[in-house]
């Protein structure tokens, strides 16, 4: 961090020497979803691009947000869960752009920002709310003006800044699976323009899921942090805001089912049957034991996940009076360390073996064992102001970044029957990567008179992203191990400059109606297969291109009592990274992939928020998308020997033809480009994943006053509803009825239809949560009694591999708070 700490005293020098400015934002009008008596004051007039669902800190408060993942289902067209086996990543998609990964050869399309400071790694990504000011969650490429990786979107988080009073407040809660949490916050003034804040929390729980074969008890919440900050405002032109922050996020989201694999008559809770153990028992020997030792010290790994994450941040403002000056710094540090079963202590399934027999394998049945560190740093620096009255505004800036990241890791497949099966090391590897990047960008906004307003943006960025491999292991067989020496025609660099432009056009008809209409240009950065266990599957993926258009209607009745935005968007991509991973006929294990391919969404978003009588506030919003891959008409391979689509698409129906069958064991009978990819078991292009039709979220409050007694109360409920949809790449599902191979081979299952089994189908669904609060009238005291999925429904959110992970089930909380 000597970078860091470096420019912070830098900065600190220019903020002497300079008059300050505040953070110019752009023009945009959010429907920002509320809890009070009034409706926040919006000006219609400042509609822009910017299409946000903007969520202030007191309804984050109410609905009991405490993490990033939730801030989605609020949002249409947008989807959250998180990761295979990691409780503190996040899956974000919006507008069926997203990623499933963590792994540093790749980035997530929808960039997380905390305080301005990007947040590059996925692996940590479900950021634990300190006291939080407000979370936006920004649809569509956001090129100009956060840059970088958010092609799809943006999800932005601003922490609370140092109070001039003494102020805070103290929570605690305890809940089901016995959760304990509490969460704090003061604000303390020192005079002289310097005033702290220090904030934290603590959140753990003993974990919703029964492991049967260990008795461990598994996906416990287990988080916390702590936060200091400062502001100093030697005068009313000049602020510098300085933070430091420590997260610890061990949460776990181990493979689940919600009735025991050893006991299927046991369906009360949810179930789990790896003999992966936690901790102690001799990790080290257990996985010494495997045909090729472990190396490094994740051979010492228990089953779990552990991510901390260090993040420090620099602003200084200055006023010129008609300028505004910002000088953004920030750093961050995360490791995440982690041994995750991915297959449940058993197989993997497949049309022949649909629901592997209870194994307990010691080792896992495919775990993955990773250690990794990642450290960043940027700069920026943003000039902000008014021209010719309130005729014309300007954005200007540029910035710097820079990334490092090393991760350790292995992939270890285990066969046979009982405890004491065979484990193999499928690859065991270290990588590093690092990025550089340099951008500037401008944003013009002119007002041509009162009803019209235009915008426009560019930004250039000029990036490079590095690749380097180790072999790990002492003899790597047959194959070439996985070294930079044996990548063949596989770059180890890639270099992108690249021009990212955003106009829009408002015109304010009414009043009470403004109409807009936008053109945005974002970019993720391209990378490579990381995860692939050969070196001829590490090729790389380009850049990620994307151009959204957006037109609609922004509006507010009823005295401001009702608010209604409406927008239809056309997305259009050539090279929409896709990450896909799938039974190994040949192996067992897992096969990874990741190809460019054409994308086109389409569909239509209404947020609607009301308050039609004192204290009763209603929101809902809807939306609705047609997405669809675009495939070329080119046949073979490319230069890494990757198959066309369009000819895997062809060979698929050869085979299907024969009969032969997806899903299936290696041998005469498999299909082996069908269910693949993105080709489905019918050797059709497949649904885009987490691209439900039509995606739903309303709900409502009330405050209810008892004069009497000094107490508010305010019952609230919200409903979320997503049509059904497919969360794996190929589609892939096993379904009850046989299936009879061209080779005579009867498999118990097929992946074409019948009665779900498990992988990628998620069918449509409801979800409720609720909950009742008292708080005093002065709002110094609030009890309140909470649940999350209060009906118990079980549906599925991700798949690997054929298997598919569930949601959580139901939860309940109580806590009190105090402010003062």
């Amino acid at each position: 961090m000597s970078n860091l700490r470096t420019l912070l005293a830098t900065s600190a020098m220019i903020a002497l020497a300079l008059p300050a400015i505040v953070q110019a934002q752009p023009n945009e009008e959010p429907v920002v979803l509320f809890a009070s008596d009034k409706l926040p004051a919006v000006d219609a007039s400042e509609a822009g691009a910017a299409t946000v669902t903007a969520l202030p800190h007191n309804v984050l408060e109410e609905r009991n947000i405490t993490t990033a993942l939730p801030l989605l289902r609020y949002v249409p067209n947008a989807e959250s869960a998180h990761n295979p086996g990691l409780g503190s990543a996040n899956i974000y998609y919006i507008r069926g752009i997203g990623s499933t990964e963590t792994l540093s050869t790749f980035n997530s399309p929808v960039g997380t920002f905390v305080d301005g400071i990007y947040l590059s790694r996925q692996g940590s990504n479900d950021i634990g709310f300190f006291d939080i000011d407000r979370a936006d969650v920004r649809r569509g490429p956001q090129g100009v003006l956060f840059g970088r990786n958010t092609s799809g979107g943006a999800v932005d988080i601003s922490l609370a800044r140092p109070g001039d009073k003494l102020a805070g407040f103290l929570e605690g809660g305890y809940g089901s699976f016995g959760r304990k949490e509490t969460r704090g916050s003061v604000d303390v003034p020192f005079g002289s323009g310097i005033s702290v804040k220090v904030s934290g929390y603590y959140s753990d729980d003993k974990g919703y899921v029964r492991d049967t074969t260990t008795g461990a008890r598994l996906n416990d919440g287990d988080r916390a942090g702590l936060r200091g900050a400062v502001q100093f405002k030697p005068t009313e032109r000049l602020t510098w805001n300085l933070s430091a922050a420590y997260m610890r996020d061990n949460s776990d989201n181990i493979l689940n089912f919600d009735c025991d694999p050893a006991n299927t008559s046991r369906c009360k809770g949810r179930y789990a049957t790896t003999g992966l153990p936690e901790s102690g028992l001799g990790i080290g020997t257990l996985f010494a034991g495997t045909t090729t030792p472990v190396s490094g010290r994740k051979g010492n790994f228990g089953l779990g996940n552990r991510a901390e994450t260090q993040l420090y941040t620099s602003q200084i403002d200055y006023d010129f009076g008609g300028a505004l000056l910002s000088l953004i710094t920030g750093g961050a540090k995360q490791t995440q360390r982690y041994a995750i079963d991915f297959a449940d202590g058993r197989a993997l399934p497949t049309v022949a073996n649909p629901v592997p027999a209870v194994q307990g394998y010691a080792r896992g049945g495919y775990t993955i064992l990773n250690d990794s560190d990642h450290s960043q740093f940027s700069q920026e620096v943003k000039l902000g102001g008014k021209l010719f009255g309130e005729t014309l505004d300007y954005v200007v800036g540029g910035s710097y970044y820079h990334e490092g990241d090393t991760t350790d890791f292995a992939d270890i497949l285990s066969s046979g029957t009982g405890a004491t099966s065979a484990s193999a090391v499928l690859a065991d590897r270290t990588i590093r990567t690092s990025t550089n990047a340099k951008a500037g960008y401008v944003q013009l906004g002119a007002n041509l008179g009162e009803r019209i307003r235009l915008t426009g943006g560019v930004r250039y960025t000029d990036e490079t992203r590095k690749f380097s491999i180790v072999d790990n292991r002492a003899t790597c067989g047959a194959a070439p191990c996985l070294a930079d020496g044996n990548l063949g025609l596989i770059p180890n660099r890639q270099h992108d400059k690249i021009w990212t432009p955003s106009a829009s056009a408002s015109f304010k008809a009414t009043d009470d109606i403004s109409l807009f209409a936008s053109a945005t240009r974002g970019y993720t950065a391209g990378g490579w297969n990381g995860r692939a266990t050969t070196a001829a599957g590490l090729t790389p993926f380009g850049t990620e291109k994307v151009w959204t258009y957006e037109g609609g209607v922004k509006t507010h009745f009823l005295d401001d009592r009702l608010r209604v935005n409406l927008t239809g968007f056309y997305l259009d991509t050539n090279n929409l990274q896709v990450a896909s991973a799938s039974v190994d006929p040949t192996t067992g294990g897992i096969g990874y992939a990741t190809r460019d391919v054409g994308f086109r969404n389409k569909g239509a978003e209404i947020e609607i928020v009301t308050m039609p009588v004192k204290g009763l506030t209603l929101h809902a919003q809807a939306g609705y998308q047609d997405a669809r891959y675009k495939i070329g008409d080119g046949l073979g391979a490319d230069a890494y020997g990757l198959k066309s689509v369009r000819q895997q698409q062809l060979d698929c129906s050869a085979q299907l033809a024969a009969r032969r069958v997806p899903l299936a064991p290696t041998g005469l009978g498999n299909a082996p480009d069908c269910a693949v990819g993105i080709v489905d078991a019918n050797g059709n292009i497949a649904r885009p994943v987490r691209t439900p039709k039509l995606s739903l979220a309303a709900g409502a409050s009330y405050d209810y006053a008892i004069p009497p007694a000094g107490i508010v109360l305010q019952p609230s409920a919200t409903v979320m509803y997503r049509s059904k949809s497919e969360v794996g790449t190929a589609n892939n599902s096993l379904f009850t009825g046989s299936v009879t191979s061209g080779s005579g081979a009867v498999y118990a299952a097929n992946p074409f239809g019948g009665d779900f089994i498990s992988g990628s189908l998620v069918k449509s669904f409801w979800q409720v949560d609720g909950g009742l609060s008292m708080r005093t009238d002065d709002g110094n005291w609030t009890v309140a009694v909470e649940c999350q999925n209060c009906f118990d429904k079980a549906y599925v959110q991700s798949t690997v591999a054929n298997y598919s992970y569930l949601n959580p089930p139901r939860t309940w909380l109580v806590r009190a708070k105090r402010v003062f």
